[in-house]
Protein backbone atom coordinates (compact mmCIF):
# COMPACT_ATOMS: atom_id res chain seq x y z
CA UNK A 1 0.00 0.00 0.00
CA UNK A 2 1.33 3.19 -0.67
CA UNK A 3 0.84 6.64 1.41
CA UNK A 4 -0.85 10.21 1.41
CA UNK A 5 2.55 11.43 0.48
CA UNK A 6 3.90 9.31 -2.45
CA UNK A 7 0.76 9.96 -4.31
CA UNK A 8 1.04 13.60 -3.53
CA UNK A 9 5.09 13.57 -4.32
CA UNK A 10 3.94 11.58 -7.76
CA UNK A 11 1.21 14.35 -8.56
CA UNK A 12 4.00 16.76 -8.33
CA UNK A 13 6.45 14.90 -10.48
CA UNK A 14 4.05 14.82 -12.62
CA UNK A 15 2.91 18.36 -12.47
CA UNK A 16 -0.98 16.74 -11.90
CA UNK A 17 -3.61 18.80 -10.26
CA UNK A 18 -6.14 16.71 -8.18
CA UNK A 19 -8.33 17.41 -10.94
CA UNK A 20 -5.86 15.76 -13.30
CA UNK A 21 -5.30 12.75 -11.09
CA UNK A 22 -9.05 12.53 -10.69
CA UNK A 23 -9.95 12.79 -14.79
CA UNK A 24 -6.93 10.03 -15.23
CA UNK A 25 -8.00 7.89 -12.68
CA UNK A 26 -11.95 8.37 -12.80
CA UNK A 27 -12.45 9.38 -8.75
CA UNK A 28 -13.40 12.28 -8.15
CA UNK A 29 -11.56 15.04 -7.11
CA UNK A 30 -13.59 15.97 -3.98
CA UNK A 31 -12.65 12.30 -3.14
CA UNK A 32 -9.11 12.67 -3.87
CA UNK A 33 -8.78 15.91 -1.79
CA UNK A 34 -10.50 14.37 1.05
CA UNK A 35 -7.47 11.68 0.71
CA UNK A 36 -4.90 13.92 0.31
CA UNK A 37 -6.37 15.92 3.38
CA UNK A 38 -5.13 13.37 5.91
CA UNK A 39 -1.67 11.32 6.70
CA UNK A 40 -0.67 7.67 6.38
CA UNK A 41 -1.40 5.01 4.16
CA UNK A 42 -4.20 5.82 1.58
CA UNK A 43 -7.35 4.81 2.84
CA UNK A 44 -10.67 4.36 1.71
CA UNK A 45 -11.96 1.44 -0.62
CA UNK A 46 -9.04 -0.26 -2.10
CA UNK A 47 -10.64 -0.08 -5.43
CA UNK A 48 -10.38 3.53 -5.31
CA UNK A 49 -6.23 3.22 -3.78
CA UNK A 50 -5.79 0.90 -7.42
CA UNK A 51 -7.40 3.04 -9.45
CA UNK A 52 -5.14 6.03 -8.26
CA UNK A 53 -2.13 3.63 -8.23
CA UNK A 54 -2.90 2.47 -11.91
CA UNK A 55 -3.17 6.14 -13.62
CA UNK A 56 0.00 7.12 -11.66
CA UNK A 57 1.74 3.81 -12.93
CA UNK A 58 0.24 3.96 -16.48
CA UNK A 59 1.44 8.07 -16.90
CA UNK A 60 5.30 7.06 -16.03
CA UNK A 61 5.60 7.07 -12.07
CA UNK A 62 7.00 4.42 -9.83
CA UNK A 63 6.08 3.56 -5.78
CA UNK A 64 9.53 2.27 -4.59
CA UNK A 65 8.44 0.25 -1.28
CA UNK A 66 10.03 0.81 2.35
CA UNK A 67 13.28 -0.81 1.96
CA UNK A 68 15.21 0.46 4.96
CA UNK A 69 15.90 3.58 3.28
CA UNK A 70 12.27 5.00 2.87
CA UNK A 71 9.11 4.70 0.85
CA UNK A 72 9.18 7.03 -2.41
CA UNK A 73 8.63 7.67 -5.92
CA UNK A 74 10.09 8.33 -9.39
CA UNK A 75 9.97 8.50 -13.02
CA UNK A 76 10.56 5.47 -14.92
CA UNK A 77 13.17 6.15 -17.62
CA UNK A 78 11.43 6.34 -21.01
CA UNK A 79 12.15 3.32 -23.06
CA UNK A 80 14.88 4.21 -25.66
CA UNK A 81 13.62 3.02 -28.90
CA UNK A 82 16.24 1.01 -31.07
CA UNK A 83 16.79 2.42 -34.37
CA UNK A 84 17.86 -0.20 -37.57
CA UNK A 85 21.09 0.58 -39.23
CA UNK A 86 20.96 2.12 -42.67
Amino acid sequence: MISIRQLKAARVLLAWSQGDLARASGISEPTIARLESSDGPVGGRPETAAALVGALEKAGIEFIPENGGGAGVRLKKKKRQSRSPS
